[in-house]
């Protein structure tokens, strides 16, 4: 999981509370996502990113997911995968429908359809060389700079039905899902994150509502204030390792 993307009405405010919070560096603004009607900010987080985007214009995926969302919240989340093709390959094989691909030298993606894949907009891409993420800028063009530690190491997601959405987004990674547990997870191993998978609140529609990142302060029994934090919709909770 090397990305995630949140989505709200105002970009600059939610990105600005990100910042004033967390103490991140200036985000990457990409113009590319103008073809998608948004504008957008990522940030570094470790080796991992947190992404904020909004609607520019009228009748996008984004507007119509904070319609249904009934305001900001968890939008997106990307997957980086060795062996792209065969990645292509498995969700062909699970009826997964293909909403966007780009193929360039140094990076690649595959979104996939929500209504295939619930809770969110799934992506799965590739870089070269792998600690790289064009997506980030032109400081992760070709090559990662210095950065500090920490990153992304879970999402919890609410989801009509979560057995079946984990069994699902499971299938589609390539990877087993936890059977028999009272709230379905998976794992990705060879990174130490976790999806979690929740009942979707009444009124709400699908989607991500907590981000657990390494490196922010962790609550413990007993102290007074520190997170977690409720920024953009979602959860944001610091996690040791």
């Amino acid at each position: 999981m090397r990305q995630v993307a949140l989505v709200a009405r105002d970009c600059g405010q939610v990105a600005g509370e990100l910042r004033r919070t967390f103490g991140w560096p200036p985000p990457f603004h990409d113009p590319g996502v103008g073809r998608f009607g948004l504008t957008n900010a990522v940030f570094a987080v470790g080796d991992t990113f947190v992404e904020v985007v909004a609607p520019a214009q009228p009748d996008t995926t984004a507007g119509r997911y904070l319609e249904r969302r009934g305001g900001d919240g968890g939008y997106m989340a990307i997957f980086q995968v060795r062996d792209l093709a065969a990645a292509r390959r498995r969700v062909a094989g699970l009826g997964v429908r293909v909403v966007w691909t780009a193929d360039l030298p140094d990076i690649a993606a595959t979104h996939l359809h929500p209504g295939d894949v619930p809770g969110a907009i799934v992506s799965l891409d590739w870089a070269t060389p792998e600690q790289s993420w064009r997506w980030a800028g032109p400081s992760w063009t070709g090559r990662a700079p210095e950065h500090a530690p920490g990153g992304v190491t879970g999402l919890t997601i609410e989801v009509s039905d979560p057995p079946a959405a984990a069994q699902r987004w499971a299938a589609v990674l390539g990877i087993p899902a936890a059977d028999g547990e009272e709230t379905p997870v998976v794992e990705l191993p060879d990174q130490g994150q976790r999806l979690r998978f929740v009942p979707a609140r009444g009124g709400h529609g699908e989607g991500i509502i907590e981000v657990t990142i390494a490196g922010l302060p962790v609550k413990r029994e007993g102290e007074v204030g520190g997170g977690p934090w409720v920024i953009g919709g979602v959860r944001f909770a610091g996690e040791e390792g």
